[in-house]
């Protein structure tokens, strides 16, 4: 029998790999961004309420706590909305880079609200970070990929701006009760399938009517990535060590740019090669080098090295 901590590091493994194709999964539905946003968190539902009935007697939060994750998970909705346009316009494997740029606004809310001072490095690094997005865009290069880079850049960067609040709020809304993970991810699921419906008034493309191929990809995805592969994470990640979760979570956004490579055929331009290089070192920087002098609390750190999507 393999040993516990094995099996908490192949969990974890399944659940980044599990992530990694959230986004490929999203391009190959081929439907409005609102309308991926809204049936990968319904389709979710079902399968974490029955997760999470299993183990109610264990979720001792008060209502206050559940409206909390709740209220989190209308910015999921917000980031997966953004998220899933940057991926029509630059595609999978850029979009999902960008998402990792909610490092730099969870490192910015540490600033302004808990005066955590940023270090010497991540003064460096954050610069270093905004010209690898700059760069994602191509500059306007006639061998940039994307339907319009420049615009699937800013969108990915809401998006990443969107999941940077999810987290905070997500992980402060189970720090003191430490609810089993199903129930917390079951509030915030739910108020995504919320907010993307209040979204989709927004978006004339958005559909409530299911159609097949596409709806079976959106299944598939909300029971690889929205599911199982959150789940896995969450609790995989409080019993390994920092630097091991941070290396682990940056393997989704490499093996996205991999398999966007071999599914669809996603050719970077060299300014965006170079962008991602650019980028996903800052992120590891901030991520395994930490952002901020002073010892950071609970739910800044949890968000830092939350699970990306």
């Amino acid at each position: 029998m393999p040993s516990r901590p094995l099996v908490v590091r192949l969990a974890a493994v399944a659940g980044v790999l599990g992530i990694s194709f959230a986004a490929i999964l999203a391009r190959a539905a081929a439907v409005a961004p609102a309308t991926t946003s809204f049936f990968r968190t319904l389709y979710a539902l079902p399968f974490l309420g029955m997760i999470w009935l299993a183990r109610r007697h264990l979720d001792r939060r008060p209502l206050s706590i559940h409206a909390l994750a709740f209220g989190s998970g209308l910015f999921l909705s917000v980031d997966l909305t953004l998220w899933h346009r940057s991926i029509e316009l630059i595609g999978a494997g850029l979009g999902t880079v960008l998402a990792n740029t909610q490092v730099l606004f969870v490192g910015l809310a540490a600033w302004i609200w808990w005066r955590e001072r940023p270090t010497a490095l991540a003064r460096w690094a954050v610069p270093g970070v905004l010209v690898g997005v700059a760069l994602l865009s191509g500059l306007g290069r006639d061998d940039a990929y994307g339907e319009d880079p420049l615009a699937g850049v800013l969108f990915g960067v809401g998006a990443g701006l969107a999941y940077a609040a999810y987290l905070l709020i997500f992980r402060a809304s189970n720090r003191a009760y430490l609810a089993p993970t199903a129930g917390p991810l079951l509030d915030a699921t739910a108020g995504a399938v919320v907010g993307s419906l209040v979204a989709g008034l927004f978006d004339s493309d958005f559909s409530l009517v299911p159609e097949w191929p596409a709806h079976g990809w959106l299944l598939l995805l909300a029971l690889v990535a929205q599911t199982f592969g959150w789940l896995l994470i969450a609790q995989a990640l409080p019993r390994l060590p920092a630097l091991e979760t941070s290396v682990l979570l940056l393997v989704q956004p490499v093996a996205t740019l991999l398999w966007a490579r071999l599914i669809f055929d996603e050719t970077l331009g060299v300014l965006q090669a170079i962008g991602v290089v650019v980028v996903l070192a800052g992120v590891a920087t901030l991520s395994l080098r930490g952002s901020v002098e002073e010892p950071v609390d609970e739910p800044v750190a949890a968000a830092a090295t939350g699970p990306p999507k």
